[in-house]
């Protein structure tokens, strides 16, 4: 691909279709999909194991045997039911009036059952300050169990960042390789955020503008996202890589230039007027 930003195609049935041979990378497969009442969506993964996150509206998967109904009134309502569905569990989905859903997977070896992860079991943490004071909730991240898969959900008022300092986890500098994507859902609709990756040890520097229903992918280098001033952004990343089981709770590695901001949210901010300024 030339770019990591996958434009949402807002009027199909699957928005958004990420799958290792579009993204060039090797682990992850990421699609939204959006289904009207009554219709349907079928998947088989052989030799993947599927997180589904509901988005917005209701449905019923079917996997093997078991039923599930899922619902959510929407992302920036309440957070999530997730289910874990192992490899060689083909899965059906039946949209009740309604259903927009997110569905990913990586490789697997089938070790952990069908489960569904209550908001209850997720750990929700507030992060920074200043102007990346944001919300992320740890949705299906070690030490709830998966082999390859992590999934954060973060939130961010408007005109703020998330990811700062900016941080990577592509093998550079001992970080672990994990392949990612950023789902966003803005409010209001009409705005929109910036995301950037980059890397210090090459050319590799691009800047996307997502609207709501993109996807940004990080197939290498740092990043950080900021939303415009009158957009509160909402945020699923699907992350997969070469971490398996507890390993997934490694950290990234962080941009040693911008650390400092960790020790105190407020240091060094100018206050306006600024000393020097003229009459208006």
């Amino acid at each position: 691909m030339t770019s990591s930003l996958v434009k949402a195609r807002r009027d199909e049935r699957v928005s958004v279709a990420v799958t290792p041979e579009s993204a060039g990378w090797t682990y992850l497969d990421f699609s939204v999909v959006q289904l009207g009442a009554g219709a349907r969506y079928d998947r088989d993964a052989a030799r993947r194991e599927m997180a589904l996150v509901p988005i917005e509206g209701a449905g019923t998967v079917r996997v093997g045997n078991d039923h599930i109904d899922l619902a959510r009134n929407g992302v920036f309502d309440q957070l999530p039911h997730v289910l874990y569905i192992p490899p060689g569990r083909p899965i059906s989905v039946a949209a009740g009036h309604r259903f927009v859903f997110t569905i990913g997977g990586a490789p697997a070896e089938g070790g952990l059952p069908l489960r569904l992860f209550e908001p209850a079991e997720m750990r929700v943490e507030l992060r920074g300050g200043g102007a990346s004071y944001r919300q992320i909730c740890h949705i299906l991240a070690a030490p709830l169990p998966a082999e390859r898969l992590i999934l954060y959900e973060g939130y961010a008022p408007r005109g703020t960042w998330s990811g700062w300092a900016p941080h990577c986890h592509d093998g550079y500098a001992g970080s672990p390789y994990l392949e990612e994507v950023y789902y966003f859902r803005l409010q209001p609709a009409e705005g929109f955020v910036l995301h950037r990756n980059w890397r210090e040890d090459s050319d590799f520097d691009e800047t996307l503008v997502c609207e709501n229903g993109d996807t940004a992918l990080v197939p290498q280098g740092f990043h950080s996202t900021v939303a415009c001033p009158g957009t509160n952004m909402y945020f699923l990343n699907y992350l997969a890589g070469e971490p398996v089981g507890d390993e997934r709770a490694q950290g990234p590695y962080f941009h040693p230039d911008h650390t400092w901001i960790h020790d105190d949210w407020a240091a060094g901010a100018m206050t306006l007027p600024t000393a020097g300024a003229g009459p208006a």
